[in-house]
């Protein structure tokens, strides 16, 4: 797999009245945003995603308390990240399982994704997903 889940650091601005953080498409980020949506609300006991993506490339962006995210390449690749800094996202490539849990009370995770949603491109069953894999491998 040519891209790999990556944390990206953006640049905080700011002066006296506070910080300001800026995330632009095909800059900030190697996508153009088709789609934005957050998760707030969800209890620390709640894992939200566990799904991949077909053709959707994703960051996330914790922007206010934590949350944690496990990614999964199929292939016996599996790390877990911290997004607890406003000033840090999580890039997901396509093709990757993901899974967010251990949300904060407080938690807000911004999602910027690279296509319009469709519900046909998800993968929902983790069995599934490695046989998509290994029917499509490169």
């Amino acid at each position: 797999m040519a891209e790999k889940a990556r944390i990206l650091e953006f640049d905080e601005r700011g002066d006296e009245r506070g910080n300001l953080v800026v995330v632009e498409g095909m800059q900030d980020i190697p996508f153009s945003i088709e789609r934005i949506f957050y998760i707030y609300g969800s209890d620390g006991e709640i894992v939200r995603g566990k799904h991949a993506n077909i053709n959707s490339e994703f960051v996330l962006v914790n922007v206010a308390g934590s949350c944690k995210v496990k990614v999964d390449d199929g292939r016996g690749n599996i790390e877990v990240f911290s997004l607890d800094k406003p000033r840090i996202g999580l890039y997901l490539p396509k093709l990757v399982w993901k899974e967010m849990y251990e949300f904060s009370p407080d938690s807000v995770l911004l999602c910027l994704a690279s296509e319009h949603y469709d519900e046909l491109e998800y993968l929902r069953d983790y069995d599934g997903y490695i046989r998509y894999l290994e029917e499509h491998e490169e």
